[in-house]
């Protein structure tokens, strides 16, 4: 049996010279046909390319203000108009000067326009992350409380925007090349509702940190009640929040949690209203009953730096005692002199009932023995005072 020769596994040089000939030859043609052409068109483009650029420096200069805040609208321009990418910018000039000189061929044509469509929708993407970086930045030059917090916050979101926009940029490109985006868009709708399911509770206060910061019903410092709690707040955090009660403890909330809750701020106040009510007894005389009003009103406008005076009137008649009701504020929020001024008025009014020889009333009971007629026996009747 005779043996086959082997065949050459390798790549015969010969050939390859000559398709490299072949090729160069094809080159130095278009070169020769259309280089010239060509050589100046892109010297334009890089001219135009050029100039649209110092436009754009120029532009950025004029129309924005050191003077304005960040956020005014003349800035936002201005960072608008530094946001215009290079690469778009040649695009541009690509698109002006090149059907000036060349005749495109239809791939060329059509190469160019996917170019031009994945460039642009880019930087609209581009355009739209400044603008909704300057409004996440404006609503956080509104709120100056918890300021290292809010900036993280702030951080966050504009993080979560620019995801969101370059996404939708990339099933926008996707679409327009042509490409089935139903399974990419179903796939990115599953997960975002995989990952907010995975992460609601931490969203929830997430979303509750940023609204005690942005609304602030209360800011550091503020003394709250809920519940059966109070204290002083500490810290807001993005999830929670840390409060410093009366006996020491530190309280730590979830801010979900805590705003499921009727907030009392007490440093919100500007004074502090008291309601007290004072029982006489109904022995008291009707002269003195009617004097009354009047002296107790003397005896709190005695601190008219501390306290104004609301009103003072002889209210009900009790089961033991006849009620005064007295109403006046403390013009003060904190609690310590607010407790200072009050106990000042309660010991004058003592005093007060002490030099007019009132009494104050308390529960009493009155007992009435009669005698009846004979065969009748006793009776006994209670008279509560």
């Amino acid at each position: 049996m005779q043996a086959q020769p082997n065949e050459n596994p390798f790549i015969d040089p010969a050939e390859v010279a000559e398709d490299v000939s072949v090729t160069a030859d094809e080159t130095l043609g278009w070169l020769r046909e259309h280089g010239a052409e060509w050589g100046l068109a892109l010297a334009i483009i890089g001219g135009v390319f050029l100039l649209l650029r110092l436009a754009r420096t120029v532009l950025a200069k004029v129309v924005g203000s050191d003077g304005a805040p960040p956020n005014a609208v003349r800035n936002i321009a201005a960072s608008l108009i530094r946001a215009t990418n290079s690469l778009f910018l040649l695009l541009i000039a690509t698109t002006i000067v090149l059907p000036f000189f060349v005749a495109l061929t239809g791939e060329q044509a059509g190469a160019l326009g996917i170019t031009a469509m994945i460039v642009s929708i880019l930087q609209v993407a581009f355009w739209v992350r400044v603008i909704a970086t300057a409004f996440i930045s404006r609503i956080g030059d509104q709120h100056s409380a918890e300021e290292s917090t809010l900036a993280n916050a702030m951080g966050l979101i504009t993080v979560f925007v620019n995801v969101i926009v370059f996404a939708v940029a990339l099933v926008v490109i996707f679409d327009n090349l042509g490409l089935d985006v139903t399974g990419l868009v179903a796939g990115l709708g599953v997960g975002g509702i995989a990952i907010g399911l995975a992460a609601q509770s931490l969203f929830e206060d997430l979303f509750a940190g940023l609204s005690i910061i942005l609304d602030k019903p209360f800011v550091r410092g503020d003394f709250v009640a809920f519940g059966d709690e109070n204290g002083v707040v500490e810290k807001v955090g993005l999830k929670s929040t840390r409060i410093r009660t009366l006996t020491g403890q530190q309280l730590i909330l979830n801010n979900s949690k805590l705003l499921d809750n009727e907030i009392n701020n007490f440093r919100r106040m500007a004074e502090r209203r008291v309601v007290t009510r004072v029982g006489v007894t109904y022995a008291t005389p009707h002269e003195t009953l009617r004097a009354l009003p009047g002296q107790i009103r003397e005896v709190v406008e005695r601190h008219p730096d501390m306290v104004r005076f609301d009103r003072c009137h002889l209210a009900a008649y009790g089961d033991f005692a006849i009620q005064f009701e007295l109403v006046f504020y403390v013009l003060t929020k904190d609690y310590a002199p607010y407790m200072d001024v009050q106990q000042e008025i309660f010991l004058d009014l003592h005093a007060l009932f002490e030099r007019e020889g009132v009494e104050f009333a308390f529960p009493t009971q009155t007992v009435h023995v009669g005698s009846l007629p004979e065969g009748q026996g006793a009776r006994t009747s209670l008279a509560a005072e």
